[in-house]
Formats: structure tokens, C-alpha cells, sequence
């Protein structure tokens, strides 16, 4: 039976990338993942033509150049910006919150009238605290008011922030929103990095092109047959969640995850846009993504009859569900914190990724991390 220096479990973005640093130094990896598919949650579909990210959109956007170079020294990556539009009510503002977002809201065209703006709504919502008798927010909602004011907070946090959350804004954290990204410039780029793009051809290019060469399980579960693979490798790379590697001996770790409703739709151009949020309470999805303005650009749009959309239903993980997103509460990070102390005591186990570190990560800190761990 053959025996490998590394034994990867998880085919997603850490394991892969991993696997192909390790190969680049001559070392023997198999990669094992639970699912059907490899790429993890950035795996695509191809529907009607149309590179369909499965597990939720996927925006690859980056400031650091070594990680940009990487990526694309594996696959060349598109133009796409993120500029996300928010619909409350059937009115749509841009994001993240810039002066067309301003003008949108109040009519205001120069940057001083919209800091005017800001400033006397912000001044209110102190003042209302004050009334209370308290200088710091005690929540989310306080915390935004004094961020941006009550009608942004109103029209484009609160419904959206409800629903991601399952909880009302004055029963979540305040530093769930430390800051808010305002700009007094017409950009809607909503990411400031220096770099961003989807691979042309999909995330699964990407992923192909990194564990080429490299052997690979699919729908292999590691905790049905651990001793076995275990036994296979000098080293184990674990991407899974850290509370099911050691048996949740402290408990369960909490996540919200979603639910995506996909339909193929009889026409070239649904909204004109990828990502579209639904910010009101009263629409029970939080966004929709029409999925080829990722990859298709002008005209491009038409030459494909049809396209495919995504509403996005957040939701509380329950058994069975996809985990998304860690809910870093303090009982559920004191809670990880044990966890991590007997992760720290290994030595044969590498953990890294979203759910073995408990840690929302943007796809290049993935990248970055995987990359490092090679670095002499």
C-alpha cells in the first residue's frame, strides 16, 4: 500500500493549495474529501453554460501581490469588480456606501453636503444615547447609528443584518460592526484591494490545475475510516471543523449557514448585475446573484439565451447543513479556545482553513496561509 508524507483531508482552497507546495518540494500527498466534488465550497456547476458557484458566491480579490501572482500563474483571472446594488423596497442604492449611495438617499451631489449628512444624523443618535444615560453602543444598532446615521441604517443594515443573523440588531453584539466603509467618492468597487477576479473558466480550473498529479478520494468520509487513513501518511492536514476532529469532547462550535434557491431563468439578463441585496425584513431572502456576470461582460451577456440565479437564505446550522460561517460569540470562541489548545499540542497534524481554525477567512488569507507554511 503506498504511504504518503501528507494525508490532506478537505479538497477545498488550504488543502489544495497545500497539496501543490508539497508537491512542488517532491512530497507524496492524497487528498481525501467527503463530497462528491473536489474544490470544497467553490466548487461550479456548469448550468446553460454558466459557471454556477454552488456553495455561494466567490470573489477572489487580494491587496498582496504574491498571492495574486500565484493564483494566476495557475489560472489567468478575469476583470470582474464586485459592485453590489441594494434593493429596499424596490428603490436600488450602491454599495458600499459612496456618494452615489448619497445622492441615492438624500440628493446630496457634493461630498460635503453628504458629510453634512452623516454628521447630523450620527449627532442624533449620540444624543439618544445620551438620553439613556450611556456614551457606548450597546449594540448593533447603536453602534451603526453612530457609525453612519439612521436612514442608511435603516434602509440598507438592519433588514439585511436581521435575516443574515436570525437575531434582532439590538440583541446582536456591537462589534459585530466596528466600522463601516464610507466613501465620499463614485466608486462602487466594493473592495479596496489592489487585485481582483474570478479564474477564467470557473473555480474549478483552479482547483484542478492545483492537485494535478496529485492522488485524490472523493466521497471518502475521514471519520468513517480514520484509523485506516491515518495509518497512510507521516502527517495529517485537517480542513474539517476542529470540534468534530476530538469528538466534540467540549461541545458543539455554533455556524449560521445558507440555503440557496437556484432557478434557470428564459432570458439573457435577469437584474444586470451579479450580486443584488434585499436589505427590508419583510423579504425573506438576503440576496440574489445572477451568476454569469461573473464571468460575462457587455454584450457577452446575450450570447447566452439564458441564465441562472440564486436567492440566499440565511439560516442556524443544524445537523446535517452546510457550516458557513463561525458565529464568534464569546461563549463560542472561549469554547474554540479548547480546542485550539489541543491543536497546539500536536505534531503530526497541520490544522488550516474556515472551519479548523473557527475563523471566517477571505479566500487569498487562505491562500496566503497555505503559501507560508512553505516558506523556508
Amino acid at each position: 500500500m503506498q504511504h504518503y508524507d501528507y494525508l490532506i483531508v478537505g479538497a477545498g482552497l488550504f488543502g489544495s493549495v497545500f497539496a501543490y507546495k508539497a508537491k512542488e518540494q517532491g512530497k507524496k500527498c492524497l487528498v481525501i474529501d467527503r463530497r462528491q466534488h473536489l474544490g470544497g465550497n467553490l466548487y461550479c456547476e456548469d448550468v446553460e453554460g454558466i459557471h454556477v458557484h454552488k456553495y455561494g458566491a466567490h470573489i477572489f480579490h487580494t491587496s498582496n501581490k504574491k498571492v495574486w501572482d500565484f493564483v494566476n500563474s495557475i489560472v489567468e483571472f478575469n476583470r470582474y469588480t464586485n459592485s453590489p446594488v441594494a434593493n429596499y423596497k424596490g428603490k436600488l442604492y450602491n454599495l458600499p456606501f459612496n456618494m452615489n449611495t448619497f445622492y441615492q438617499m438624500w440628493g446630496v451631489t457634493t461630498p460635503a453636503e453628504a458629510q453634512a449628512k452623516i454628521d447630523e444624523q450620527k449627532a442624533e443618535a449620540i444624543a439618544r444615547m445620551k438620553a439613556d444615560g450611556v456614551t457606548e453602543p450597546r449594540n448593533l444598532e447603536e453602534q451603526a447609528q453612530m457609525l453612519i446615521g439612521k436612514d442608511i441604517y435603516e434602509k440598507l443594515i438592519k433588514g439585511y443584518t436581521e435575516k443574515q443573523w436570525g437575531r434582532k440588531c439590538t440583541d446582536l453584539p456591537a462589534f459585530i460592526i466596528k466600522r463601516l466603509p464610507v466613501r465620499m467618492v463614485f466608486d462602487n468597487n466594493y473592495f479596496n484591494d489592489k487585485y481582483q477576479g474570478i479564474p477564467i473558466g470557473g473555480y474549478n480550473v483552479l482547483i484542478e490545475r492545483l492537485l494535478e498529479d496529485v492522488d485524490v478520494r472523493l466521497d471518502c468520509d475521514f471519520f468513517a475510516n480514520r484509523e485506516e487513513l491515518e495509518s497512510l501518511a507521516d502527517k495529517v492536514v485537517f480542513t474539517g471543523a476542529i470540534d468534530e476532529y476530538y469528538g466534540y469532547r467540549f461541545g458543539k462550535l455554533e455556524y449560521r449557514t445558507v440555503r440557496f434557491e437556484t432557478e434557470i431563468l428564459d432570458m439573457p439578463n435577469y437584474q444586470g448585475n451579479a450580486v443584488v441585496n434585499y436589505t427590508e425584513r419583510e423579504v425573506p431572502y438576503t440576496r440574489v446573484i445572477e451568476h454569469k456576470h461573473f464571468e460575462m461582460f457587455g454584450e457577452d451577456v446575450y450570447q447566452s439565451p439564458k441564465t441562472v440565479i440564486s436567492k440566499e437564505y440565511s439560516s442556524e446550522w443544524t445537523e446535517g447543513s452546510e457550516p458557513y460561517y463561525p458565529v464568534n460569540d464569546e461563549r463560542n470562541n472561549a469554547l474554540y479556545q479548547k480546542y485550539k489548545e489541543l491543536a497546539d499540542k500536536e505534531t503530526n497534524v497541520i490544522f488550516g482553513g474556515r472551519l479548523a481554525e473557527y475563523k471566517y477567512y477571505d479566500m487569498h488569507h487562505i491562500v496566503e496561509k497555505a503559501l507560508r507554511l512553505f516558506e523556508s
